[in-house]
Parts: C-alpha cells; structure tokens; sequence
C-alpha cells in the first residue's frame, strides 16, 4: 500500500508546472475601465503564447491618454516579444513622431505583465499597439 502512494507522490512531481503567485485586493478601490478591442494587433504566431486580457484607458490630469495592457505569457517559457504604439489624432489621423518604434519586453511563465504608454501630446485620442515576435 505504501508502493503505490510513493509511486502516486514522485510521478506527479516530475509533471510540475511553472506556477505563479499572484495576490491582489479582492475589492480593489480603483476602478478600471477594461474594454475589448480591436485597437490590438498581436502576430499570429505571437498570439499562441501571449495572449491580451485586457485594455485600460485614463484621460491624465494634463489631457494625456494613457493606457495600460494586460498580457499573459501562455507557456512554460519565458517569451520575448517587441510591441509599437501609434497614436491618433481627433480626425484619426496618425501622429508622426520619432518615438514611433518598436520596444523589446519580456515575460515570465505564466506571468500577466502590465505595459503602459502615455500618449506624447495631448491631441492624441486614440491609439493602436502592435505586438511583434522577434526575428531569430
């Protein structure tokens, strides 16, 4: 009887996975205004291992849009990835700025990371992130 148990207690730790630990308000005081979004566009095969939770946007105190997007690193690894975000003006027009380049980010197994932008001025009022898997 003994066997069977020790057999039961070793198999399972050899099909460990990474875990993380996450401990956060169950009613937290700040309200977030996650919405859905089709201003995200994720790299196909990117999208199998990172995936968006969610998109959090706030007007700054200055009239600067800032947001906040959640992702999760779906695997066992950590995952590199670059992400861009463009800014838009009123009319939807881009606005052309030097700063519009791509920036290296990593994340943790299992990990939710959190990547935030602050819009460069304030005729920015829309935006579109773009998440991109690195060249090898």
């Amino acid at each position: 009887m003994l066997l069977p148990a020790l057999l039961l207690v070793l198999g399972g730790a050899g099909c460990s996975s990474t875990k993380v630990n996450t401990l956060e308000p169950a009613q937290p005081a700040a309200q977030r205004n996650m919405i859905s979004d089709k201003r995200v566009l994720m790299d196909q095969s990117l999208s199998k291992s990172v995936s968006v939770i969610g998109v959090n946007t706030a007007q700054g105190s200055e009239g600067f849009l800032k947001i906040q997007v959640e992702v999760q690193n779906l695997t066992r690894k950590r995952r590199f990835f670059s992400y861009r975000v463009e800014w838009f003006d009123e009319n939807g027009m881009l606005i052309e700025l030097p700063t519009n380049v791509s920036h290296p980010r990593s994340i943790e197994s299992k990990a939710i990371a959190v990547i935030t932008a602050t819009a460069p001025t304030p005729r920015a009022r829309d935006f579109r992130i773009q998440f991109i898997e690195p060249t090898k």
